[in-house]
């Protein structure tokens, strides 16, 4: 087991730790650009979720979560905040506190979640994963939207989409 909070902790556990945000910052991506596959990159093969109203496979919930999301919403942004991580050798434990953001089709609304991933994560081979994920919603609600996309103050930007045709693929490339 790792020391208590507030100590120094070792450069192994630094790495450890900055390899599990890896994972989880992977795993929102993923959800954004309704990609299963970088999905599925964030879970071990064996993994299983808690979505509230999915139980089961991680890698079942990634191939019917991106069909799910696009039939509701043009967008999504999973904000991630601070994230407790405790490391006890080949596991980890960690509370990531999650906002996240959905445009709903048409852009007239946008739905906002307050919550926490709960995750089990495991070492394998060198290499950290999610091997259980559960949700916990703190609040959500909705608010209407004044769409500004096409505006003249931010017309000109590069715009964000699901899948392929982000910008960011233009700089990642995919898995």
């Amino acid at each position: 087991m790792e020391t208590s909070p507030g100590m120094p902790p070792t450069a192994e556990a630094l790495a450890q730790r900055e390899a599990i945000r890896d994972i989880l910052s992977t795993h929102s991506r993923g959800l954004d650009r309704l990609d299963p596959d970088l999905l599925k990159h964030a879970y071990w093969p064996d993994a299983e979720v808690d979505y509230g109203a999915f139980k089961g496979s991680a890698h079942q919930f990634a191939e019917i979560i991106s069909p799910a999301l696009s039939s509701q919403f043009e967008l999504t942004q999973h904000l991630l905040g601070q994230t407790l991580i405790t490391l006890d050798g080949d596991r980890a434990n960690s509370e990531t506190y999650v906002y996240a953001r959905h445009l709903l089709l048409g852009a007239e609304q946008e739905l906002a979640f307050a919550g926490r991933y709960l995750d089990q994560l495991e070492c394998r081979d060198g290499q950290w994963k999610i091997a259980h994920r559960r949700v916990v919603m703190d609040w959500c609600h909705r608010v209407a939207v004044d769409d500004e996309r096409s505006g003249d103050a931010f017309g000109a930007l590069s715009k964000g989409s699901n899948g392929v045709s982000d910008p960011s693929y233009d700089l990642f490339g995919t898995l």
